[in-house]
C-alpha cells in the first residue's frame, strides 16, 4: 500500500533559497533534482517539497508514496477511493491523484 515517506508542499518564492535557508537555519538535509526541491530533518520519513508557485484548487499539496503504485491504486479502487488523477507516467515519474470526501487531492507517485 503506501509506504512510510511522505511529501508536504509549502510554497515558495525561490525554491533553491528557500531550501538554502532550510539547511542554513535548521540544519535540514536538501535535495534538487530539477523543480523537485525537498528539505528534511535528517532520517526523516516526512520531506518539505518547496514548490515555486501556488497550488491548484483542491490541491492539498500532501503527496504519499507506493513501492507498487499500479497495485495501490487497484487496491484503493475495490476500497471506493475516488481518484482525480488515475496513473499517469510524466517525464520526473509515476503518479496518481486521489481525493478524499471533500475533494481534497492528495498525490501518491511510485516509491523514489
Amino acid at each position: 500500500m503506501l509506504s512510510k515517506e511522505f511529501t508536504v508542499a509549502v510554497m515558495v518564492s525561490d525554491a533553491k533559497k528557500s531550501a538554502s535557508w532550510y539547511a542554513d537555519k535548521l540544519g535540514f538535509e536538501t535535495s534538487v533534482e530539477g523543480h523537485w526541491v525537498t528539505a528534511a530533518p535528517k532520517g526523516a520519513n516526512c520531506r518539505l517539497h518547496l514548490c515555486e508557485g501556488k497550488l491548484e484548487p483542491g490541491n492539498t499539496g500532501i503527496g504519499f508514496y507506493s513501492p507498487d503504485l499500479k497495485k495501490t491504486i487497484s487496491d484503493l479502487k475495490k476500497r471506493g477511493v475516488k481518484f482525480a488523477m488515475d496513473y499517469t507516467k510524466t517525464e520526473w515519474g509515476e503518479i496518481a491523484q486521489l481525493e478524499d470526501p471533500d475533494g481534497n487531492v492528495i498525490w501518491i507517485s511510485a516509491a523514489p
